[in-house]
């Protein structure tokens, strides 16, 4: 083993050393003859505009002449270019091939979004750029560039939605926000839908500070305003909030609830003494994992019955809320599973917190606006093309 070691580090070193000088010489070559060209071209539309060539002098009535050069940096994903614009009297000549103004290329620029958008904060997304381009960007210029995104945002929020969803799902995800009393917690109120069809999409996001039933239902309204009225709806899928479970009655009343049993699920193990912990889970899950709704009935009065002496509490809270618990029993089999749960939008939440979790703070409600666009959007992008099998089944 000690002689294959010095081999492959060998091998590695000569790897790395034909890619650097290899795509180092290529890049190199390539951005010199870009630049070179730009400025052949800066120059020839300086000289077309002045009519006249090299020592020629234009009419003494228009005093328009030849007046040098200035230089200007344009970012590309070949580095950094630094430009000589030709100039002269009156104006300057910036080649056609770059847009007015901009100081980046599009691919840049989508760089510098990206990579804030996947978590990096604004004066690390520079040194980033710098390892593509050879030039750092300031964090005033990334806030710029992001900024590009709230037109997008706007027309999510605003959108029409079409009244095609069978089965929606709504829940909640709390991200710290700075504040000038200090930083606060807002919350983010969702809507994941699923078509007859089998495909889903992320639908909607709403700034609230809380989730109150005023909240929900301010939410849902703007929803049902957008289009989303209802008709086909047949279940509404929730994680237990009260607010939320009395604001679908007042808008989609005619919708069936289901609670998600992963939250009942959590409540009720919070409660439990370390040494009771397995077995009330077991007997817990008997209840959901029953074959049909009477067998769910059975397994809830044999839980009732073995531990409401000692959690009674937990207990009047699970009959209580049981009804809305079994809803899943009402479709078919194939989908019990996934409509038992919230674990669909859930799934989502994870890579919402995965990617903000290194911003530790939003500085304003904006970048929480910018980031939960770009993340649903993603996630629209790639099921755009894909279905829930189970939700095209025959039951």
């Amino acid at each position: 083993m000690s002689k294959v070691t010095p081999i492959t580090e060998q091998f590695q070193h000569f790897v790395t050393d034909l890619r650097e000088s290899f795509w180092g010489d290529l890049y190199g070559r390539t951005r010199q003859v870009w630049q070179q060209f730009l400025d052949r071209e800066s120059q020839r539309e300086r000289d077309r505009y002045l009519g006249v060539g090299w020592y020629e002098r234009t009419g003494e009535s228009e005093r328009e002449y030849r007046n040098g050069f200035y230089e200007r940096e344009y970012q590309t994903i070949l580095g950094s270019l630094r430009l000589r614009v030709a100039r002269s009297r009156k104006k300057g000549f910036l080649p056609k091939a770059l847009r007015a103004f901009q100081r980046r290329t599009e691919e840049v620029t989508e760089l510098i979004r990206e990579a804030f958008l996947r978590g990096i904060s604004t004066r690390q997304v520079g040194r980033v750029i710098a390892t593509a381009t050879g030039e750092a960007v300031s964090a005033q210029t990334v806030s710029q560039v992001v900024k590009s995104l709230d037109q997008a945002v706007r027309e999510f929020k605003r959108g029409r939605l079409e009244d095609e969803w069978v089965y929606l799902f709504l829940d909640g995800v709390s991200l710290r926000v700075r504040r000038p009393a200090g930083r606060q917690r807002v919350q983010m109120l969702v809507a994941y839908g699923v078509r007859a069809d089998g495909t889903r999409q992320l639908i909607a996001f709403q700034r609230s500070s809380g989730e109150s039933q005023a909240a929900w239902e301010g939410f849902l309204e703007d929803l049902y305003r957008r289009g989303l009225e209802g008709r086909p709806l047949q279940l509404v899928v929730t994680d237990g909030c009260p607010g939320l479970a009395a604001a679908i009655q007042t808008v989609y009343p005619e919708a069936k609830h289901q609670r998600c049993w992963v939250h009942k699920m959590r409540n009720i193990l919070e409660r439990v003494r370390k040494r009771d912990y397995d077995a009330v889970k077991r007997a817990a899950q008997a209840i959901y994992l029953a074959g049909s709704r009477p067998q769910a009935r059975a397994a809830f009065e044999r839980f009732r019955r073995d531990w409401s002496q000692r959690y009674p509490g937990p207990l009047r809270q699970l009959a209580k809320d049981l009804p809305e618990l079994l809803t899943f029993f009402d479709f078919p089999r194939h989908l019990w599973k996934k409509l038992r749960t919230t674990n669909a939008i859930e799934r989502c939440f994870v890579e919402v917190r995965r990617r903000t979790r290194p911003m530790v703070c939003f500085v304003n409600v904006e970048s929480v606006d910018r980031i939960l666009y770009s993340i649903f959007n993603r996630f629209n992008e790639t099921w755009r093309d894909r279905t829930l099998r189970l939700f095209t089944q025959a039951a």
